[in-house]
C-alpha cells in the first residue's frame, strides 16, 4: 500500500516524465510539447495582479489584445481586431471591428468583452493599466463585433498602449467584479481573486500547474489565429502544448538545456555560458536587439549632482565602449540617447555624444576643461602644467569646499553582474579624477526603496527592460509632475520646456510631427543628463535545434507570440 503523500509524488513525477518524453495518454501519435525553462515561477494567473515577467510569460499565451506588432517592421497590425481602428478627429473617437473569435470555452469574443475590459480598468483604477485608459471618456458597443472609443482629449498612446491591453471575458469576470465592489477594498479584492482556469482568447490554455515544479499549457482549439495569414505568417500553434519548468538559477537551467530536458531557456544568456554553449552542435544561439536602457541616474534634488556641469563631466569620463567590450564581451551597444537604437523610428542622434571616440587622456582633459569653466578646482588637478593627465586629488566645488563622498548604488552581482561591474569601473574612473566615489551593491528591493520612496541617494545604476516602442515613457520618467514619492521621475528632474514639449507630444496624433517632438525631448535630456544612458545589452537566447524549428527573431528576442504560434516539431 503506497501512502497518499508518496502516491501523489509518484503520479506527479510519472505525469511530468510522460510530458518530458512526449508520450501521450492514449494518443495515436507522439505529442509535441515545447519545453521551456523559466528562471522563476509565475506569481499569479490573475491578469490584473500580474507584474512579474514570469507571470507575463504564461499569461501572454492565454490573453491577447486588439493589436500587436509586426515582428519585422515593428508597426502596429490588427490582432483580435479585424483591421486597424478608424479615427474620427471631429469626435475624438476610434472605431474597432473585431475578428470572428472565440474564448477558450467556445463562447464568442464580442464587443461587450472589450467594453467590459476597459470599463473594469477605469472603474477599479487597476495599476499598470489605468494610465492607458483614464483618458477614454466612453466605450460604446455598436453591435456584437463593433466598439467605439471616445477620448476626452487626443492621446497618441491609444493605439500602441490602450489597444494592446489584454482583453478578458465578461462572463468570467463580471461576477468577480460584483463581489469586489461589495468588499471594503474593492481593488484589493479584484486583484487577489484566485484564478484557477482562466478563460482566454490566445493560442494556449492552462492544463496543469504543479506549483514549485511545472506549468503546462495546451493548444487552444478555439484560437482565432489558427490557419490565418497575418504579417506574412500562417499561424498555428503547431505544438500540442508548452511545458514551463522553473529552475531558480541559470546554472540549473543551462544544464537542463544541454541535457535536452528543455528546448529553450527563456532568459538572456550571460556571457559566462556562451563559450560552452557554442561548442554544442545541438544548441543554437539567437542574438537580437533589445528595447532597453541601462543607465546611471543622479539625484538632482541636492548637491553635488544638481549641477549640470558635473553631470556632463561624469558623462565625458565614462567610457561606454570599454564597458561594452570588456564587461559585456561585445554583446551590447552603447547608448547615446534615452531611446534605444533598436527603436528605429523614434531614436534620434543627439547633438553631443559625450566622450565618444576619445582616448582616456582626451576624456580627462575634456571633463577637466568643462569643470574648470564651471568654477571647480583640485588639490592636485587631473591635468598637470605640461598638459599631461595624472591621478587627481580632492576635487573642490565652486566656492572652494571639497566635494563630499558620494555613493553609486547598484544591484548585487548575483542579480545583475553587468550593472554591478559597471558601477565598480565607473567608481574607479571618477576616483582617478579626484571625485570621492564609492560603488555600493544593494539588494534590488532595498535599492528601489532607497531611490523611489526615501529618495535618499546620490547616484544609481539601474535599467528599464522591454521599453515600449511608443516612447511616451520618456514623458513619464522625466516630467516634473512625476517627481514624487514612488513617482517615475526618480532623479527629480525639472525643466519647464521639456514638460511643455512632453505634454504636446502626448497629444500629437500625427506620427511624423510627434517624432519631431520626441527628438527634441531626447536632445534636451542628453544636454541636461538626469540619466546617462550607458548601453543596451543584446538579447541572447539559447534553444535546442534537434526537436523544434521556426523561431521568429524580432526586437527583444525569440520569446514572442509569433514564435509560439509558428514553432513546429522536427519529425524524425
Amino acid at each position: 500500500m503506497i501512502p497518499k503523500k508518496k502516491k501523489a509524488v509518484f503520479f506527479t513525477v510519472f505525469f511530468l516524465g510522460c510530458l518530458w518524453t512526449g508520450v501521450g495518454f492514449g494518443a495515436s501519435k507522439r505529442a509535441a510539447y515545447l519545453k521551456v525553462g523559466l528562471f522563476a515561477e509565475p506569481k499569479t494567473l490573475n491578469i490584473w495582479l500580474a507584474s512579474d515577467r514570469w507571470s507575463f510569460s504564461v499569461l501572454s499565451k492565454i490573453y491577447q489584445g486588439l493589436v500587436t506588432r509586426d515582428p519585422e517592421t515593428l508597426e502596429l497590425i490588427p490582432w483580435l481586431a479585424e483591421t486597424l481602428p478608424v479615427y474620427d478627429p471631429q469626435t475624438l473617437s476610434y472605431t474597432v471591428t473585431l475578428r470572428d473569435a472565440e474564448w477558450s470555452d467556445g463562447s464568442p469574443v464580442t464587443a461587450e468583452d472589450v467594453a467590459f475590459t476597459g470599463n473594469l480598468i477605469k472603474e477599479f483604477k487597476i495599476p499598470r493599466h489605468y494610465w492607458r485608459w483614464n483618458f477614454v471618456k466612453a466605450i460604446q458597443v455598436k453591435d456584437a463585433k463593433t466598439v467605439r472609443f471616445v477620448l476626452e482629449k487626443p492621446m497618441a498612446i491609444f493605439l500602441s498602449r490602450t489597444l494592446t491591453t489584454p482583453i478578458v471575458s465578461k462572463k468570467e469576470w463580471e461576477a468577480v467584479a460584483q463581489r469586489a465592489r461589495k468588499a471594503g477594498k474593492p481593488l484589493t479584492a479584484l486583484m487577489n481573486h484566485k484564478i484557477k482556469n482562466p478563460i482566454g482568447n490566445g493560442p494556449f490554455v492552462l492544463k496543469t500547474w504543479k506549483q514549485g515544479a511545472y506549468l503546462l499549457l495546451t493548444k487552444n482549439p478555439h484560437f482565432f489565429g489558427k490557419g490565418l495569414k497575418i504579417a506574412g505568417h500562417v499561424l498555428g500553434p503547431h505544438v500540442d502544448g508548452v511545458l514551463f519548468k522553473f529552475y531558480g538559477t541559470s546554472d540549473a537551467a543551462i544544464l537542463a538545456l544541454k541535457k535536452g530536458d528543455i528546448d529553450m531557456y527563456w532568459w538572456s544568456v550571460q556571457a559566462g555560458y556562451l563559450g560552452d554553449l557554442k561548442k554544442n552542435p545541438k544548441i543554437t544561439l539567437f542574438r537580437n536587439e533589445r528595447s532597453a536602457m541601462y543607465y546611471m541616474g543622479f539625484n538632482l534634488r541636492k548637491p553635488p549632482f544638481n549641477d549640470v556641469a558635473l553631470r556632463q563631466a561624469v558623462a565625458t569620463l565614462i567610457d561606454k565602449d570599454f564597458i561594452i567590450t570588456r564587461i559585456l564581451q561585445g554583446d551590447g551597444e552603447r547608448m547615446d540617447s534615452v531611446v534605444p537604437k533598436g527603436n528605429k523610428f523614434y531614436y534620434c542622434r543627439p547633438d553631443t555624444l559625450w566622450g565618444a571616440g576619445l582616448s582616456r587622456e582626451q576624456r580627462v582633459k575634456a571633463a577637466y576643461k568643462r569643470l574648470v569653466e564651471a568654477g571647480y578646482s583640485w588639490k592636485v588637478p587631473p591635468v598637470d602644467e605640461s598638459g599631461k593627465g595624472v591621478r587627481a586629488k580632492e576635487i573642490r566645488l565652486p566656492g572652494g569646499a571639497p566635494m563630499g563622498p558620494f555613493t553609486i548604488l547598484t544591484p548585487p552581482a548575483d542579480y545583475d553582474p553587468l550593472r554591478a561591474m559597471s558601477g565598480t569601473i565607473i567608481q574607479e574612473w571618477l576616483r582617478a579624477f579626484g571625485m570621492p566615489a564609492s560603488a555600493k551593491p544593494m539588494a534590488f528591493g532595498s535599492l528601489l526603496d532607497q531611490v523611489k520612496v526615501r529618495r535618499d541617494f546620490d547616484a544609481f545604476i539601474l535599467a528599464y527592460g522591454k521599453l515600449s516602442l511608443d516612447p511616451d515613457w520618456i514623458r513619464a520618467f522625466f516630467h516634473s509632475k512625476n517627481d514624487k514619492v514612488r513617482g517615475r521621475n526618480m532623479s527629480g528632474y525639472h525643466n519647464p520646456e521639456f514638460d511643455r514639449i512632453a505634454d504636446l507630444s502626448a497629444a500629437t496624433m500625427d506620427k511624423k510631427a510627434r517624432r519631431k517632438l520626441i527628438c527634441d525631448m531626447q536632445k534636451i535630456l542628453m544636454k541636461d543628463l538626469p540619466y546617462i544612458p550607458l548601453y543596451t545589452p543584446k538579447m541572447i537566447e539559447a534553444v535546442r535545434n534537434d526537436r523544434f524549428s521556426g523561431w521568429v527573431n524580432t526586437l527583444e528576442g525569440i520569446g514572442n507570440i509569433w514564435s509560439f504560434c509558428l514553432v513546429k516539431p522536427i519529425r524524425p
